[in-house]
């Protein structure tokens, strides 16, 4: 570990113990501030997003805008940290929340301002400070954040971006002053970074890969769930964790339904990126796009019927593919993080039921049907943090946002995050 980080460590430790001590009403009024310049700035704040990953100028700018209403969703948040007191036979009997200390966040590079603010608002308004190391592509992302912190009035050292490579990331977990990581990524990363938090008796929280069922049933409206559909797989070129990758269709409905969602995907050309025209642009880095291509590739091997080609026209851009998949192809147990949707047929509710949990991920499934019973049969089985009703999945600041299975564990968003940083205290005597 180079001299540099052992510093910012050590002024991420000493801020922590000033940090700790301001009142939470004053912390939210800094995070008021926050807020203010990330909707003043948004402009550029978003150029930089699509300058390093390649995203579409206009969903670069609805990202930082919903880092805003994040921000100011906790700005005003109830303080759910305060003592609690607990009805017993004792004096004194009491719940206390205390802040960690220092915690490392690992955060990547296909939302580089939501994801990095969605970790590090409510930990540092709980009382902790936070170091980040962010993908290698999106420093100036990371670095445009820090200095948003330091603008809002925060104290040095309550928020610090670390320019070093994924080798580094173990040394720092294993520092005595970092006393716990929250990783979003993918889920080799998670079980390596989950592993050494666990050696070292670390909190660790895992919000890693998916391939979410989107499914259609036949009393669905059909033309809003082409619609939804294609938007859930190609917003962002496909690159989120939580976008619908499997389009489970009831059988009644597969000739009435497939033009429609074919039609709709049409509609996705990639062009300039920075055009706020644009819906679609390339995928991050061409060897990203070298993995879908390569995976795309052994799904059809695997015998994977195409229905629209996945076709690449440049280093990093695709006409978005489409292929029709049967249970036992292995592109179904892994994620695929580009424009390539799948399609799955199902016989009846059971059926598609389990084809949606018959895989290793369970982040964020979505339903389609007008049936409330149909409907409750799905959320009470779907095996997933998120079940969406009549609508492509996306979080939202007042909801906990989090995975089953291999994607992962622990609560993002909401008061629930408040507390995922924290150590709850027993206070009893007389």
């Amino acid at each position: 570990m180079t001299k540099e980080i052992q510093n910012k460590l050590d002024a991420a430790d000493k801020a922590f113990h000033e940090w700790k001590t301001v009142s939470f009403g004053d912390r939210k009024k800094l995070f008021k501030k926050l807020a203010r310049l990330l909707e003043k700035n948004s402009s550029k704040l978003a150029e930089i997003i699509t300058k390093e990953m390649g995203k579409p100028i206009s969903q670069s700018v609805a990202e930082i805008e919903k880092c805003a209403l994040m921000t100011r969703y906790y700005a005003n948040a109830e303080n759910v940290l305060k003592p609690e007191k607990v009805e017993t036979e004792f004096r004194i009997s009491e719940i206390h929340y205390a802040p960690k200390g220092v915690i490392l966040g690992v955060m990547p590079w296909n939302f580089p301002f939501w994801q990095v603010l969605r970790f590090a608002v409510p930990t540092i308004l709980a009382g902790n400070t936070v170091v980040v190391k962010h993908a290698s592509i999106c420093f100036g992302s990371g670095n445009a954040i820090e200095k948003l912190f330091l603008e809002a009035g925060f104290p040095n050292a309550v928020f610090q971006n670390l320019e070093v490579g994924h080798e580094v990331v173990k040394e720092i977990l294993e520092d005595a002053r970092v006393k716990a990581v929250s990783l979003t990524g993918s889920e080799g990363a998670g079980a390596e970074v989950a592993a050494t938090a666990g050696r070292n008796i670390k909190k660790s929280l895992l919000e890693l890969g998916g391939s979410d069922a989107f499914i259609v049933l036949d009393d669905a409206d059909l033309e809003a769930a082409a619609e939804g559909g294609a938007k859930a797989r190609l917003a962002n070129c496909g690159q989120a964790c939580n976008a619908g990758k499997r389009f489970i269709i009831q059988k009644k409905i597969e000739k009435n339904f497939m033009p429609l969602f074919i039609n709709e995907y049409r509609k996705y050309v990639p062009a300039d990126p920075m055009d706020p025209e644009t819906d679609i642009a390339g995928m991050a880095r061409p060897d990203l796009a070298d993995e879908l291509e390569k995976q795309y590739n052994t799904a059809l091997e695997s015998g994977a019927e195409i229905i629209l080609p996945l076709e690449r026209i440049s280093d990093t851009a695709f006409m978005p593919g489409l292929i029709k998949v049967k249970p036992g192809n292995p592109v179904l147990k892994e994620e695929l993080f580009g424009p390539l949707g799948m399609v799955m047929i199902a016989k009846n509710d059971k059926d598609a039921l389990q084809l949606a949990n018959d895989i290793p991920f369970g982040l964020a499934n979505s339903v389609w049907t007008a049936d409330r019973k149909r409907q409750k049969f799905f959320i009470e089985n779907l095996e997933s943090g998120t079940v969406s009703v009549n609508r492509e999945t996306s979080s939202d600041p007042r909801l906990p946002f989090g995975g089953a299975k291999s994607s992962g564990y622990g609560v993002e968003l909401s008061l629930l995050a408040l507390r995922e940083f924290v150590t709850v205290k027993t206070v009893v005597g007389e």
